[in-house]
């Protein structure tokens, strides 16, 4: 049986204009909500693929955007919820964190979006 790899995504390596990496960033995170909300991940798994230093100081120094600095917050701190509060209290919780999550990235799209259709507007 061969070991399974942890995919980890670094957000150093993708290229693009800075609305196509945040709109990037965005579609990364719907994609992990679902896969956190399915159970295909667990919080601790995202936490070492996506939510981890490199890829919060590369947020907070690049994007410079309070949404998405918000989900990286999020995502970091999903696996302390179950360590902090009773399985009830932390699923629930974990529900909660992820559709604010899921809303921050509708948000990020959307004003992604919006600047596009600005700049497009006024060229």
């Amino acid at each position: 049986m061969k070991p399974s790899r942890c995919l980890r995504i670094s957000l150093l390596a993708k290229g693009g204009s800075p609305r196509e990496q945040q709109e990037l960033f965005a579609l990364i995170n719907l994609g992990l909500v679902q896969s956190l909300v399915s159970g295909s991940l667990s919080p601790t798994d995202a936490v070492k693929r996506f939510y981890h230093a490199e890829n919060c100081l590369y947020v907070r120094k690049h994007f410079r955007q309070k949404e998405a600095n918000a989900i990286m917050s999020h995502g970091v701190q999903l696996p302390d919820l179950f360590e902090y509060l009773t399985p009830e209290e932390a699923q629930r919780e974990f529900y909660h964190e992820l559709e604010i999550i899921r809303s921050l990235c509708l948000k990020l799209i959307e004003k992604s979006r919006v600047s596009s259709s600005t700049a497009r507007a006024v060229a």
